[in-house]
C-alpha cells in the first residue's frame, strides 16, 4: 500500500517594507522633537536672542551709525553654536543608545536617512529662528521709535532679509554640527569639532591675520569660514567680509562638504 502525501506550498516571509521618504521625514521630526535638549536649545536660543537685543538697543541706540537690526542679529555668535550642537546631538543620541540600527533596519538606504534628517534639522532651526528674530526685532522697535533711527520694517535690506539670512546661517550651522555627528559618531568629539570650526577656529586665525606682511592670505580663509561667511551674508559690507553672494555660495560649499563627507562614512562604515 502506497501513501502519497500532498505537495508542500512554498512559503514566503515578506521581507519589512523600507520606510517611505514622507514617513522617514515624520520617523525623524518625531525623534527630534521629543528630545528635550531641542526644546532646551531653543529656548535658550530664544533667550539670549531677545535679551542681547534688548540690551544691544538700550545701550547703543544713540550711537551714530547704528542700526536697529544690529541689535536684533548681534547674538548670532552665542546662538549659531547652539544650533551646531543641536545639530551634532540629532546624530550622537542615536549612536549612543544603539536605535541607528533600528533606523537602518527601517531604511537601509542610508542616503535617505541623512537627507531625512538634514531636512528636518534645517527646517526646525530655519523657522524657530525665524520667529526668534522677529520677536527681537519686535522687541527692540520700541526703543527707536521715538528716537532718530526708527526700526526700517519699510526698508527690507535693512530688517527682513537680513533676519532671513540670520535663519539660513543658524540651519546651516546645524547642518555642520549634523554632519560632524555622522563623521565621529561621539557626542564629545563632534561637539567639540563644531564648536572649533564655528568659533575658536576664526578667532585663532583673526590673530595670525593681524600679524602683519605675509599672512594676508590667512584674512581670506577666515572670510570664508562659516562664522564669517554668515556675518557677511546677514550685513554685507562693502570694506569687511565678502560680498553676499558670495558669503551664500561659502555657505552652500560647507553643507555640501559636510553632506558628502557624512554619505560617504554612512556607506563605507558599520553602524
Amino acid at each position: 500500500m502506497t501513501t502519497t502525501t500532498a505537495p508542500r506550498r512554498a512559503t514566503h516571509v515578506a521581507s519589512p517594507s523600507r520606510l517611505t521618504f514622507p514617513r522617514l521625514l515624520r520617523s525623524e521630526w518625531i525623534k527630534l522633537s521629543t528630545l528635550r535638549s531641542t526644546w532646551w536649545a531653543i529656548g535658550i536660543s530664544a533667550l539670549l536672542t531677545i535679551g542681547i537685543a534688548l540690551i544691544a538697543a538700550a545701550s547703543l541706540k544713540d550711537v551714530v551709525g547704528f542700526e536697529p537690526i544690529q541689535a536684533v542679529v548681534s547674538p548670532m555668535q552665542f546662538t549659531m553654536l547652539l544650533a551646531g550642537i543641536l545639530g551634532v546631538i540629532s546624530v550622537t543620541g542615536e549612536y549612543s543608545t544603539g536605535m541607528i540600527r533600528s533606523t537602518f533596519t527601517a531604511q537601509p538606504v542610508r542616503g535617505a536617512v541623512l537627507a531625512a534628517k538634514a531636512v528636518v534639522i534645517a527646517i526646525v532651526l530655519f523657522i524657530s529662528s525665524l520667529i526668534i528674530f522677529f520677536t527681537a526685532a519686535l522687541a527692540v522697535t520700541p526703543f527707536f521709535a521715538d528716537g532718530d533711527i526708527p526700526f526700517a520694517w519699510d526698508d527690507a535690506a535693512k530688517s527682513t532679509l537680513p533676519i532671513l539670512a540670520a535663519s539660513i546661517s543658524m540651519a546651516v550651522c546645524a547642518l555642520i554640527g549634523l554632519a560632524f555627528g555622522f563623521l565621529l559618531r561621539s557626542g564629545a568629539g563632534a561637539i567639540a569639532a563644531t564648536v572649533g570650526l564655528l568659533f575658536v577656529l576664526p578667532l585663532i586665525a583673526s590673530l595670525f591675520a593681524a600679524a602683519g606682511p605675509g599672512w594676508e592670505w590667512i584674512a581670506t580663509v577666515v572670510n570664508h569660514l562659516p562664522m564669517s561667511a554668515a556675518q557677511s551674508a546677514i550685513l554685507p559690507q562693502d570694506d569687511f567680509g565678502i560680498p553676499a553672494v558670495e558669503a551664500y555660495t561659502t555657505l552652500a560649499a560647507w553643507v555640501a562638504a559636510g553632506m558628502l563627507g557624512a554619505w560617504a562614512v554612512l556607506r563605507t562604515r558599520d553602524a
